[in-house]
């Protein structure tokens, strides 16, 4: 029988909470999640903020990327192969999205929404079976673990935490100096106003393409990188993920203001960090009230609401 290694999520919050961990590695554990969900963030930023694109196969290619990482080191492939092959297919997964909005004329959210129901298939056929172990007692070196064995004399828990750091910095300038480029002013002044656009001689359907793929090709490598980090691909992991980048994106623009492309993407980068920060908190905390585990999604979407009620309620309250 495949053994379930140690997930290291929402479920592993009981045993820092009985002391398993001090407050120190709490905190460092907590902080990785949020840099691992750093790089979801900025998928959701590129079609949530920069297309003006709602889109939902986030919940679909999110899974897709660590299936498929995970078929390729269970076919022998090495962990940056199946990261590159990770990034491919949430890319195809976008460019499916992107075709169904722009040749189709299929509503953006309903496009996702398609994409999403049937990744879900696909993902089953890829893995197999509903959930497959990446533990390294099955001969799965993965990239935390092969950084783990190259820095012997330095705890893991920091060895995982600098490298993620490392990676979403170079990912946060790579996508600052790409959306300043041509092509990335394009999809940005796509986002808000497609006739201005199109009167420019610029095909906003082929932005809204190469930004859609762009931004699950992101999702996807968010969820190769989690898939390592837990050791364990689930056919679920993906629900609720785009509520998740979403409100991350929120939070960040709560916390932090500025319309640079610098700012923005920081923006996203700290809103990550700070909302996983605080469902770690409060699912902490929670367990003395009866919360558990599973109501990490509630929480995400009663954040979300208040988060987005939160001018409404300060105007109204502020005429009061």
């Amino acid at each position: 029988m495949t053994e379930r290694p140690r997930v290291r999520g929402p479920a592993s919050y009981a045993g820092l909470r009985k002391g398993a961990c001090g407050i120190r590695e709490f905190f460092l554990y907590s902080v990785q999640e949020g840099l691992l969900f750093g790089i979801l963030a900025l998928g959701v930023f590129i079609t949530f903020r920069c297309l003006n694109f709602p889109d939902l196969t986030v919940d679909g290619s999110y899974p897709l990327g660590a299936a498929v990482f995970a078929l390729m080191m269970y076919r022998g492939y090495g962990p940056i192969a199946g990261v590159v092959g990770a990034l491919a297919a949430g890319a195809l997964a976008g460019l499916f999205t992107g075709v169904l909005h722009t040749f189709s004329r299929i509503p953006a959210l309903l496009s996702g929404i398609l994409t999403m129901i049937c990744l879900y298939s696909i993902n089953l056929r890829i893995m197999g079976r509903p959930n497959i172990s990446l533990s390294e007692n099955l001969g799965h070196r993965t990239i935390f673990v092969i950084l783990r064995d190259a820095f012997p004399t330095v705890p893991e828990v920091y060895v995982r935490f600098l490298f993620l750091f490392a990676l979403l910095v170079v990912l946060k300038f790579l996508l600052d100096a790409f959306l300043q480029t041509e092509i990335g002013l394009s999809i940005r002044a796509t986002g808000d106003n497609e006739t201005l656009v199109a009167t420019q001689g610029i095909n906003p359907d082929d932005m809204k393409l190469i930004g859609i793929s762009l931004s699950n090709a992101l999702v996807a490598l968010s969820g190769a990188m989690f898939a390592q980090y837990q050791s364990f691909v689930d056919i679920n992991m993906g629900i609720g993920m785009v509520i998740s980048g979403l409100a991350s994106v929120i939070v960040g623009e709560v916390l932090l203001r500025g319309k640079t492309i610098f700012v923005m993407t920081l923006q996203v980068i700290v809103g990550s960090v700070v909302y996983r920060l605080a469902t770690a908190v409060a699912l902490n905390w929670g367990y003395s009230i009866g919360f558990k585990p599973y109501d990490l999604k509630l929480f995400t979407g009663i954040l979300v609401i208040v988060i987005l009620s939160f001018p409404v309620l300060k105007e109204k309250f502020g005429k009061a």
